[in-house]
């Protein structure tokens, strides 16, 4: 068992700000007070402990509220992506099988089929009186994200207390985090990079400084500064960030401690030019199923250890499948308490771990001196801007479209996103690019959109007649 987080961290550290957005700040006493509130409303709407609700909304102080309210009331939430489109929404509501969608004004009107409350209808409702828990399992779900899988279905991954307290403290225990950090969080609360924060945050006893979106002028700025100690975010914005810090002749102060840098490896180009401008990078590697971090190298082995993602945190292990030395490449596979217990619906009877080893799928080696490298995510995963998208979710919806006989998409450079996905398409009846890239734009988030969309006679298949992806860019 473990104490309730939001109470014990009000207990401990009640006039300490926990969340500042903008001008506006509110202490853990403050933020626990607003989350019993809002948590007696919630359970009024004949929520109990276990239920499972879902949350579509930005990156503000409401969504912090209500997260904590429901973590308040034990509730199960289920993040949802604002960028989905509502196709994908509708599907991911369905398989959560939540009994109620909590969503912020604006994006209301995109999940009206489903039973839905405003966070103005929320906060506006009478309470009722309700005796919380003081005291959670550690096996009790918290959170559950929704991750594209290779079959093109998501997958709803749950994330327990103890998967992100084992997180938490594994990730200060590697960055030396401390109650005096200020956590700048720049990427979205739905993503794990985002919610890890707000986790460490409430064991830590530390202060998120919260943006809705990121904005790589204010980020430089507060670096430059001495605003905030640490950052979490992909390389494109490392780099947008480096760009202005460049373009004005700024430089990180000397209290900035860590970017931490996930979403795939860093270009060497990066880390040179964050070296001079007094920035420290930490690169990362982790995943949905291990609520955050399960490999991250130091700043001080960025350069002696090129294209590395580290060393595993302290609790977690990796290994290498069917290996028998070091610079051997082959399945990474991890094992430590962050490793989710398992997913939902249509997922729920999967097996999550083989031995007590999750298989990620991603293919990587272990040097001599057990640092990972990792050479391929998931062989045909894109990341486009932090994002993965897995190309046979984009396949699915293209094969659905009665004009399309076969489809295959792969991933393609990008200066921007560093990937974008491009399809290639065989077709049985007459169709536009135009009018397929519409057809994806109603059903696909807008960064799963394929760029381009090239028609050709046939796709490349082995003789099992599965498609070879990584071929598809030799018919342009």
């Amino acid at each position: 068992m473990q104490p309730n987080w939001l109470l014990q961290r009000s207990y401990l550290t009640h006039e300490r700000i926990g969340l500042r957005f903008g001008q506006q700040s509110w202490t853990f006493k403050q933020l626990y007070e607003r989350a019993e509130q809002v948590a007696r409303q919630l359970v009024a709407y004949d929520l109990k402990a276990g239920d499972r609700v879902a949350i579509l909304a930005a990156s503000t102080p409401n969504l912090i509220h209500v997260i904590y309210c429901c973590m308040h009331a034990q509730s199960e939430f289920v993040f949802l992506n604002t960028r989905l489109s509502s196709y994908e929404l509708d599907y991911q509501i369905k398989d959560a099988e939540v009994s109620l969608v909590l969503v912020d004004e604006q994006h209301f009107q995109r999940v009206e089929n489903h039973r839905v409350l405003s966070f103005n209808a929320l906060f506006e409702s009478k309470g009722m009186n309700y005796t919380f828990a003081t005291e959670w399992s550690e096996q009790q779900t918290i959170s559950i994200m929704y991750t594209s899988g290779t079959t093109g279905f998501p997958k709803g991954v749950r994330q327990t207390v103890q998967n992100h307290s084992a997180s938490a403290i594994s990730s200060a225990l590697n960055l030396g985090l401390t109650d005096k950090d200020i956590w700048l969080c720049c990427v979205p609360i739905f993503h794990i990079s985002g919610f890890s924060i707000l986790m460490r945050s409430l064991l830590y006893g530390m202060e998120v400084r919260l943006y809705e979106k990121f904005d790589a002028k204010k980020c430089a700025v507060e670096m430059a500064q001495g605003e905030v100690t640490k950052i979490s975010a992909v390389a494109t914005m490392l780099e947008q960030m480096l760009t202005y810090m460049e373009q004005h002749d700024l430089k990180a102060h000397q209290n900035f401690k860590t970017a931490l840098i996930g979403g795939g490896p860093v270009p060497v180009r990066y880390l040179e030019r964050a070296m001079q401008l007094n920035i420290s990078v930490s690169q990362t590697y982790g995943m949905t199923e291990t609520a955050s971090q399960t490999a991250t190298l130091s700043n001080e082995d960025a350069m002696k250890k090129l294209g590395s993602a580290g060393k595993p945190l302290f609790f977690n292990q990796i290994r290498i499948k069917n290996v028998t030395g070091p610079c051997e490449e082959g399945e990474i596979c991890i094992r430590g308490p962050h490793v989710t217990p398992g997913y939902i619906g249509r997922f729920k009877d999967r097996a999550v771990t083989e031995d007590g080893w999750l298989m990620t799928g991603d293919i990587g080696y272990l040097d001599e001196e057990g640092y990972l490298y990792v050479i391929d995510r998931r062989a045909d995963l894109i990341i486009s801007g932090g994002e993965n998208i897995y190309p046979a979710e984009i396949e699915n919806v293209l094969m659905a479209h009665p004009a399309i006989k076969e489809a295959g998409v792969c991933s393609q450079e990008h200066e921007k996103w560093g990937q974008v996905p491009i399809a290639f398409v065989v077709t049985k009846d007459k169709i536009t690019e135009s009018q397929i890239i519409t057809y994806c734009q109603e059903r696909l988030a807008a960064y799963k959109v394929p760029h381009e969309i090239y028609f050709v006679e046939e796709l490349p298949r082995n003789d099992a007649k599965k498609l070879m992806r990584r071929i598809l860019r030799t018919l342009l």
